[in-house]
């Protein structure tokens, strides 16, 4: 899927990383940076590079960086031209984030809200370095995600793009994915920068949100709080490049550019050159930028610091030795050039691990999964078989039909089932069909177990499938899913649900049937869902995944929803709930979801035990200012968490409960691992956390603090399954 109505922003600025940060004056931009601490060597290797480079460019030549070359101009759904002159061979800019877009003989990878299902940050990693190895491949340089906002309305169209309902788990899965990316010399995008959490009015709301929120959920056409995202001047130039120290360049969605003095607010490129999709071949850059630097409107000094953080960008992958040149055209497969190179190398194995580790178990009544060799199994459903048209049958997978992997490649489920099933004798009867009630009870009568598929889909706003514009219209399960399970368990009383959706689905008209035996959530596992799946089904993988939103009975228990109507031409989104967002809300007002944050059954049960809470966070001062978010300060781990683990392996997390007068949420994550054990074998794990974990946004004094009194620390197997509890002191 292509990326439109936000902004964006480029190279890496992660604190784990300990990369340089520079800040630049908001009002005055100019080459002359001061240096935030902590400065890496590769950042400022790659700044030297880029200054002297920029010394040799024109200004035509500096504009011409951040000038795309305009819709379908170039091989790439994004291009900026060579220079010559510094030997610069341009930029290739490629969604998507499930892999390279309308290129061949590439795979199509686990979205990643399957990654954070797998609280697995080595598969979060792998996966972001084999997506960047395809990238790589293909001669694309800059890769168009990950996207990292959060899940704030349930039935938001592209959440399944992002990581999730909780801002820490959101961080670390797109921290290992740029990390990843970024290992195979391609330029990661964390996208879209701040405040976009729905299809609708992406192009024509404002975001209403308070300061607070705004740093707790930081993940752009959609304004904020009045300003249009790609000239806001306060979370551009005040907050990205000022206080977060970003040393890369902020690129803008496609057609999300709306002045050319938007470089005055920290807008450094505009994709993908056109003011918009009716006035294609006009720019607000270009000639346009050129004359504004010419009249004064624009500082020489910003067009020079512009430059620099794009060339930096380039430097610092080392994308000026050795680069592949884009060898594919995404306009026409078969165009001279296009030398379809094969770029999956055995990237099916990591694909195929995060599909089993990313399946959550949410029922397993009377043990009846794993699988033990069943005389016969029926399986029904759509979402079981392939697409009827085929794996490239929908306009940028447009269509909910066949199994919703966004996928191709080793076979559908009932393909794996089927292949499994045979080395048991097992014979697999099947009907693909979600409508046909009549035959899905013929199917499921008499069968040893019976194994229904339903799904929900969404996706990006300027695609409506099914009457839903992008995001879904409610949670219900598509297609009449919820008749059809309901058919099939008063015909068997041993059905297993496998669901695959976008996000969670309200399960309450046959969640208690008693002959719902199993559910499983298989979500969007990508081109493996047949074999990832069936590997969880028969034991082969011991389920881990753990849900990374909260299961809700109601969508009405939710804090926030889709703004579906307008009344006028911005239509303005008040984030009201602020930072009670997912499970924060329900604990907040203490709901019962169907099934929490965190949650997920295993094959085997966990024994927690022995917590130890050592360390303190006394010293120092909170800093303030430019680059105070990413001080070492803040950010240098202080308290140290040990506890015991017993069994074959599990997802423990840690949550903290903040003092009442932070009014803050009962319970926030705050740090989690994968554990893997042989049965029985007991472990020690060890998590920490650092001053920023522990802090809250003082909006008065602009700066993290850490609340006064004492914090709770809770271990447990989901934000409500609490195992162990403790306590320190600040």
């Amino acid at each position: 899927m292509s990326a439109r109505g936000r902004c964006a922003y480029n190279g890496d600025n992660s604190e784990d990383n300990h990369n340089t940060r520079f800040i630049i004056n908001k009002d005055v931009p100019s080459l002359t940076h001061k240096l935030v601490p902590n400065m890496s060597p590769e950042w400022s290797a790659a700044y030297v590079k880029a200054k002297a480079a920029v010394a040799k460019l024109s200004l035509q030549d500096k504009v011409n960086l951040a000038t795309g070359v305009g819709w379908q101009k170039g091989n790439c759904v994004g291009n900026i031209a060579a220079i010559s002159s510094i030997s610069f061979p341009g930029l290739c800019l490629e969604d998507s984030p499930t892999g390279v877009r309308y290129a061949d003989f590439v795979s199509a990878f686990p979205a990643a809200i399957n990654v954070a299902s797998t609280f697995n940050r080595t598969l979060m990693r792998q996966r972001g370095a084999a997506l960047g190895a395809e990238f790589r491949g293909k001669g694309v340089h800059v890769a168009l995600g990950p996207m990292m906002n959060i899940a704030r309305v349930p039935a938001g169209g592209r959440n399944w793009e992002g990581f999730g309902g909780d801002p820490y788990l959101s961080g670390e899965g797109a921290y290992e994915s740029i990390m990843g990316i970024q290992s195979a010399g391609v330029q990661a995008t964390a996208k879209h920068y701040i405040n976009n959490e729905q299809e609708h009015f992406r192009e024509a709301s404002s975001s209403i949100v308070d300061d607070r929120t705004v740093r707790v959920f930081i993940s752009l056409i959609s304004p904020i709080n009045g300003s249009f995202a790609c000239e806001n001047d306060k979370t551009l130039n005040g907050l990205l490049k000022g206080e977060f120290g970003f040393p890369g360049y902020v690129m803008s969605d496609w057609m999300a550019t709306h002045s050319t003095t938007s470089v005055n607010q920290g807008l450094d490129m505009t994709m993908p050159g056109d003011t918009t999709w009716a006035n294609l071949g006009s720019t607000y850059f270009g000639s346009a930028l050129v004359s504004a630097v010419q009249s004064g409107k624009v500082q020489q000094s910003r067009i020079d610091d512009l430059a620099l953080r794009i060339l930096a960008a380039w430097y610092l992958l080392g994308q000026d030795t050795g680069f592949p040149a884009v060898n594919f055209n995404a306009w026409n497969l078969n165009a001279a050039g296009n030398t379809h190179a094969n770029v999956q190398a055995d990237h099916k194995n990591v694909i195929r691990a995060i599909g089993s580790a990313s399946t959550v178990l949410l029922k397993n009544s009377n043990g009846i999964l794993p699988l033990k060799a069943p005389k016969t199994i029926g399986i029904i459903g759509n979402g079981a078989g392939a697409s009827t048209r085929g794996p490239n049958g929908y306009t940028d997978r447009g269509g909910d039909d066949g199994v919703l992997a966004i996928g191709w490649g080793s076979g559908t489920p009932l393909d794996a089932i089927t292949a499994r099933a045979k080395a048991d004798g097992t014979t697999v009867s099947s009907s693909l069909s979600d409508t046909d009630l009549n035959a899905a009870a013929g199917i499921a009568t008499g069968k040893d177990v019976a194994i229904v598929f339903i799904t929900a889909d969404s996706g990006e706003g300027y695609i409506t499938v099914e009457g839903n514009a992008g995001d879904r219209n409610n949670l219900q399960a598509w297609h009449g899913g919820d008749a059809l399970v309901a058919k099939v368990a008063s015909a068997n009383s041993k059905t297993i649900v496998v669901v695959n959706s976008v996000g969670p689905i309200i399960m309450e008209p046959w969640i208690n049937n008693a002959n719902v035996s199993a559910v499983v959530w298989s979500g969007l596992p990508g081109q493996e869902a047949g074999n990832g799946l069936t590997d969880v089904l028969y034991g082969a993988y011991n389920p881990s995944g753990r849900l990374p939103y909260t299961i809700g009975k109601s969508i009405d228990d939710y804090s926030a929803k889709v703004l579906y109507t307008s009344n006028g031409a911005i239509t303005p989104i008040p984030y009201s709930e602020g930072i009670f967002v997912d499970y924060r809300r329900f604990d907040q007002a203490n709901l019962t979801p169907r099934f929490e944050f965190g949650f997920g059954l295993s094959y085997t049960t966990f024994k927690y035990s022995a917590l130890s809470i050592s360390g303190s966070t006394s010293g120092g001062t909170a800093p303030s200012g430019p680059g105070s978010s990413l001080d070492p300060w803040l950010h240098t781990k202080v308290i140290t968490v040990t506890f015991t683990l017993q069994n074959s392996g599990t997802i423990p997390q840690l949550y903290i409960s903040l003092p009442t007068s932070a009014q803050s949420a009962p319970r926030a994550l705050k740090g989690f691992d994968s554990i893997f054990l042989t049965p029985g074998q007991s472990k020690t794990v060890t998590m920490q956390l650092s001053r920023y974990d522990l802090s809250t946004w003082n909006v008065a004094t602009q700066r993290w603090q850490i609340p006064t009194g004492s914090t709770g620390i809770s271990i447990g197997a989901s934000s409500r399954d609490i195992r162990l509890t403790g306590s320190l002191t600040n």
